[in-house]
């Protein structure tokens, strides 16, 4: 089998579309559909149904679609080993929070260009459905969460540290103008903005809301964070953010920190793989520069404290994160 088809083999899988697995390759649709004819024309059964224009996988070509990240991890594992780490190319798919994403990866993310320049990083916003599913084909390579806890399943399972979530709003807000540390109970009737990217740990919260009885007037759910953040600071509602996503925006004046007088809520950061993925020598790197930023050393993790009073600006110098590396 030509490897390069089995390639564009497992694309059309994830999309089930010949026409995006054709954009995500770089190639027209009819190379795509030459290729897969030719894989099929070799392994003489169907790997696909085509019904006008749906397509589904047919039962060869779901035992094909499980083999296929096995041999598409030993190609990547021989080039390794011949190219050496400098030359190493190809690409890593990884799926994360829209919010660690953007404001914990960016050194990471830098680093690893200096020692991997010539390899691809994909970066796909994460949520749980599907994860142990994408993770077992192959079509994600390592994923985060932001969560509690999350059902193992056939995955490694890796805690990196804990993220700490506060409640914000407009400065113009009733909650933060009355200054008054308040319970969960003043949240009823309230519109709560959530972000549907980073649901993992959003569900922590509704859970909480849900035990104190609380109902709220409305959710706004948005697929972005910058999105979330905009119409927060444009008075829309309240929101339960990770600090690291909304320290600079409170600094900036533009969102408040809503005296809450439960104590910090945290989130534990998470880093998924499956356990028969081969950990070629760049993941290997990714997940090593990861753990050096995020892993957190809980004794030196300062919770907000607003019954003792502190400012803001207190929070927002004394909330920085220390990391320990393994």
């Amino acid at each position: 089998m030509e490897l390069r088809d089995v390639r564009t083999f497992v694309v059309v899988a994830r999309h089930l579309s010949f026409h995006r697995a054709a954009r995500d390759v770089h190639a027209a649709q009819s190379t795509v559909s030459a290729r897969i004819a030719s894989l099929e024309d070799e392994l003489q059964v169907r790997l696909f149904e085509r019904l006008g224009r749906s397509v589904a996988l047919t039962e060869a070509g779901k035992r094909l679609q499980q083999m296929a990240a096995k041999l598409l991890d030993l190609e990547d594992e021989a080039r390794a080993w011949v190219a050496g780490a400098s030359e190493a190319r190809g690409v890593l798919t990884i799926r994360v929070p829209e919010s660690l994403c953007a404001w914990r990866m960016g050194r990471v993310i830098r680093q690893f260009r200096e020692a991997y320049p010539h390899l691809q990083l994909r970066f796909i916003s994460c949520t749980v459905e599907g994860l142990e599913n994408d993770l077992r084909q192959g079509i994600t390579d390592l994923a985060f969460l932001m969560a509690d806890s999350v059902r193992a399943g056939d995955l490694i399972v890796e805690a990196l540290g804990m993220e700490e979530l506060i409640l914000v709003a407009a400065p113009m807000h009733r909650l933060a103008r009355n200054g008054t540390p308040f319970g969960l109970e003043a949240l009823a009737g309230e519109t709560l903005l959530l972000c549907t990217a980073d649901c993992a740990y959003r569900k922590v919260f509704e859970n909480m809301l849900a035990e104190a009885g609380v109902h709220t007037a409305a959710y706004l759910e948005f697929s972005s964070a910058a999105s979330l953040r905009g119409c927060l600071r444009n008075g829309l509602g309240v929101s339960i953010l990770p600090t690291s996503a909304v320290r600079e925006d409170i600094a900036a004046g533009n969102l408040a920190l809503l005296p809450w007088e439960n104590s910090a809520l945290e989130v534990a950061v998470l880093m998924l793989h499956h356990k028969s993925k081969w950990i070629s020598p760049p993941l290997a790197s990714f997940m090593s520069l990861m753990r050096a930023e995020l892993m957190i050393d809980s004794s030196q993790l300062l919770a907000i404290n607003l019954g003792n009073k502190l400012s803001q600006k207190d929070i927002l110098s004394n909330n920085q994160v220390c990391c320990s590396q393994r």
